[in-house]
């Protein structure tokens, strides 16, 4: 039995919760908004994050960023726009054995940092984990087998998340590209996104089967420019993660873009679904393809939609009249 603390009281942050109680962990979950801890109290479930499912009783429950200290694993399960601020705010409580294990799927903005990166500086002291890949909360929470993966630069700390959290239903692979698997599930998200424009647009399924496979290289190609291991974006973190989100009306990305796509506006779209990652991540996908000099097609019109008013039917014609080219070419994936 390990102690682990969940840090964010969000959909995912949830789904561990209750999946680590009923293995056997003694597990605490901390919220800095009161009124979602009374709600859990009151209720047994955060009806607005995850409805229908159950907390159990044996999870405590806190707003006190104190009980960090003492817990084997702290998992952040909070958006990539607040993990600085919370790492800063628990870092005198986390004691230096505990390891710290990383959920949220994003970069940070204006600095453009991994989440490790933001973990480093704020918890100097602590080894770290990334857990990633395609897991939908509300799926997680019911028991829907799920298989993921950990990252980490030491190998015996992806052991121990790998061998702590996995359990009949949730399987954990090691992979030892920490950057990669982070650039797979944060770029993720700009391609559900305007997976769910074409959606809105009503186009079909060949439209979406390009979009896809062709976003999955531009992810690849911006992976390998910045360092990652190109063949881990053909593994969980990557496609996995990105059919999971472009096919599934439990991702809000695409339910932004489904919105985005009829009409919405971008801004307003966000709003009414809550925390979509990939409209700050285009950006910033955006600005580090101009850096790096990397061609992304999907992301650049993708951010002429979202940030420059440009009509999404113009973006389609836009990809679909670009130059002629060869599909292998050859860092594709790694292949030469």
């Amino acid at each position: 039995m390990a102690k682990i603390i969940i840090l964010g009281s969000g959909g995912f942050g949830l789904s561990i919760a209750i999946m680590c109680s009923n293995a056997g962990h003694d597990v605490t979950v901390w919220s800095k908004f009161s009124d979602e801890i009374d709600a859990i109290k009151r209720t047994g479930e955060l009806k607005v994050k995850l409805p229908g499912a159950k907390i159990p009783k044996s999870v405590k429950l806190t707003t006190d960023i104190s009980q960090v200290s003492g817990k084997d694993l702290v998992i952040l399960g909070i958006p990539t726009a607040f993990c600085r601020e919370v790492c800063e705010t628990a870092a005198e409580y986390i004691l230096p054995e505990a390891i710290v294990v990383n959920t949220a799927k994003g970069l940070e903005n204006s600095t453009l940092k991994t989440m490790s990166e933001v973990m480093r500086e704020t918890l100097p002291n602590n080894r770290l984990a990334i857990l990633t890949g395609p897991s939908h909360a509300e799926e997680l929470a019911r028991g829907i087998p799920t298989t993921i993966v950990v990252a980490s630069e030491d190998r015996e700390v992806s052991y121990y998340v790998q061998n702590t959290l996995s359990n009949s239903c949730f399987r954990i692979y090691v992979n030892d590209d920490m950057l990669g698997c982070q650039l797979g599930g944060s770029l993720k998200n700009v391609i559900a996104l305007a997976a769910g424009v074409c959606d809105g647009l009503g186009l079909g399924d060949n439209t979406k089967a390009a979009l896809m496979t062709r976003g999955i290289r531009e992810i690849s190609k911006l992976g390998a420019a910045m360092g990652a291991n190109p063949d881990t974006f053909g593994g969980l973190s990557g496609i996995g993660d990105l059919i999971v989100t472009c096919c599934s009306m439990h991702s809000r990305n695409r339910r932004a873009g489904i919105l985005i796509g009829q009409g919405t506006a971008p801004d307003e779209a966000v709003e009414r679904v809550g925390t979509v990652e990939g409209y700050s991540c285009t950006k910033n996908a955006h600005e580090l393809a101009a850096r790096l000099n990397i061609e992304m097609p999907i992301t650049d019109q993708l951010y002429s939609i979202l940030f420059e008013g440009k009509n999404p039917r113009d973006s389609i014609s836009a990809l679909m009249d670009r130059p002629k080219k060869q599909e292998t070419e050859k860092d594709f994936l790694g292949e030469k």
